[in-house]
């Protein structure tokens, strides 16, 4: 009940859109978490474009941060303390790429929440009896737990749209990075198995929409050209050459 009160605010504005888009616009209660999901993503576009120019400098600078990580290899402490040393002088958020993924937790807790509590009763099934429109697509409940063919389905949408999701947004990762981001959607699959579908659904279309995302921005801002490290070594003037020591008389 605690993230319910203090989330009541958005949980109503939340409550009032689906509302909306079922009542005036015509859409099924499952078509309306979709529309609640894109007006969400459309909304959160000032922190993509944030997090798209923290992404691209990131990218710009491979070779520089290639070249830390080599330098202080033997040195994790000393490594992470000169990355640090190096994104505070090149202005560089390293951690822009999660911003827009935490501004969408109270959207995620919000969705949860009305799924259990607030939506009408024909969006349910109670006492074995479904609503009349408590099902969409191949769920046959948005509030209850998928099972059977329709959870196995439903993992599966999940986990492949997270899978390119997480592809397209690791650009910039490095190993360590891109391996975490192709664990983490089998790590949540206990977690997805207990939500309510509509949840689900919900999760799978701003995965949709990620990919989308990225697709127009790789296609209308080209990614930044990035010189190799032995350019940037060439650039570098020559050291200059020892004081010849004056010899005493």
């Amino acid at each position: 009940m605690i993230p319910a009160n203090i989330l009541q605010p958005l949980i109503d504005v939340a409550n009032e859109v689906l509302k909306f888009f079922h009542d005036q616009v015509g859409l099924s209660w499952g078509g309306a978490i979709i529309a609640l999901t894109i007006v969400t993503r459309a909304l959160l576009i000032p922190l993509t474009y944030k997090q798209l120019k923290g992404m691209r400098a990131l990218q710009a600078l491979q070779p520089q941060i290639k070249e830390i990580q080599a330098k202080y290899k033997n040195d994790r402490q000393r490594m992470q303390q000169e990355m640090m040393r190096f994104y505070q002088e090149n202005k560089v958020n390293p951690f822009a790429s999660c911003i827009p993924l935490i501004a969408q937790l109270p959207v995620f807790i919000t969705l949860f929440y009305l799924l259990q509590n607030e939506l009408p009763d024909d969006i349910g099934c109670k006492a074995g009896e479904c609503g009349s429109e408590a099902s969409f697509l191949i769920i046959n409940d948005l509030t209850a737990k998928a099972t059977g063919s329709e959870l196995i389905v439903l993992l599966i949408l999940y986990v492949g749209t997270q899978l390119i999701s997480g592809l397209v947004m690791s650009v910039t990762a490095d190993k360590s990075q891109r391996m975490i981001m192709f664990v983490l959607p089998f790590i949540f699959v206990p977690f997805v198995i207990s939500f309510p579908a509509g949840l689900v659904l919900y999760w799978i279309t701003t995965n949709v929409w990620t990919i989308g995302q990225q697709y127009v921005i790789q296609r209308v801002i080209p990614a930044p050209v990035v010189p190799k490290l032995e350019e940037i070594q060439a650039a570098k003037p020559p050291p200059k050459p020892p004081r010849k020591k004056k010899k005493r008389r």
